[in-house]
């Protein structure tokens, strides 16, 4: 067995703007990624976490251009694979913090057969999930979370499939913590990615992130968004689920979060007791 290099987690003191790489984002302008991009080196920041100590890893599409844009170390995959490569990272090094950038197209179409498995199996990954309801980078076609019925270019009759539910699968899977943002609020998307960091175990987090350039959905989702009450038990699966599959409202907030051992911590088992023999 190959022994991981040791990284120094210090937390370093650095502005937002020292995480910016000299890359600059190519996205349209009043894309809800940048707002997600913001809060990202923001939560870096609060978190003090070393670049060195930090691996961005994405698939494809518009969020896919995520790593360069970061100054961290980054893996820029193929469609739908970036959970598999972020394992693949987080095991041959567990020292590093391993965050994940997907959109929906990449998450919940062709990359979803890996989705039930990085949230059962716990892996020490946040997985940050900028959701537009349609496919950006490929002109507008409808996507897996697109509305029933969205009329566009590409689905000029409107789209005769219905949309997934992100929260209530990865809820379903057995994820440790799941939550969801909207792009257009960013200090609650800072503190959702900061949480998403360090909680130990799968980190789900749904960013709500329009699209002016195909499908402006940011009135769409300020008119249907809101806090989750403020009794809601984040404890409570079963809680998190009935409210997740509330469509209007749509809440915002950490629907939930416990604390088990992580798939790291199940090798290590494994590996004692097959010593042990």
């Amino acid at each position: 067995m190959s022994v991981p290099v040791v990284i120094d987690q210090t937390p370093v003191s650095m502005k937002p703007t020292e995480y910016k790489s000299e890359v600059k984002p190519i996205w349209c302008p009043g894309c809800g990624d940048f707002g997600v991009l913001s809060s990202f080196y923001k939560a870096l920041a609060e978190l003090g976490i070393p670049p060195h100590n930090a691996v961005v890893v994405s698939g494809i599409g518009c969020s896919g251009r995520f790593p360069a844009f970061v100054e961290a170390y980054g893996f820029h995959g193929v469609h739908g694979r970036a959970l598999p490569l972020a394992t693949g990272v987080k095991l041959a090094n567990p020292g590093l913090r391993v965050l994940v950038v997907g959109g929906d197209g990449d998450a919940f179409s062709i990359g979803a057969g890996h989705l039930p498995h990085a949230a059962r199996r716990n892996v020490d990954l946040t997985y940050i999930v900028l959701d537009n309801e349609i496919y950006g980078l490929t002109k507008g076609q409808p996507s897996p979370t697109s509305p029933h019925g969205m009329a566009r270019k590409a689905s000029p009759y409107g789209s005769p499939e219905y949309p997934i539910n992100p929260l209530l699968m990865v809820l379903s899977y057995g994820a440790s913590f799941v939550a969801r943002g909207f792009s257009s609020r960013p200090k609650d998307t800072v503190e959702l990615i900061k949480q998403g960091i360090e909680h130990k175990g799968f980190s789900f987090i749904q960013v709500f992130s329009p699209c002016v350039t195909f499908y402006d959905t940011y009135d769409h989702f300020r008119q249907r968004t809101t806090d989750l009450p403020p009794d809601h038990d984040p404890t409570n699966r079963l809680l998190a689920m009935e409210r997740a599959m509330s469509e209007d409202p749509l809440y915002l907030g950490v629907y939930f979060c416990e604390e088990r051992p992580t798939f790291h911590d199940a090798l290590d088992e494994v590996r004692k007791k097959a010593g042990s023999q």
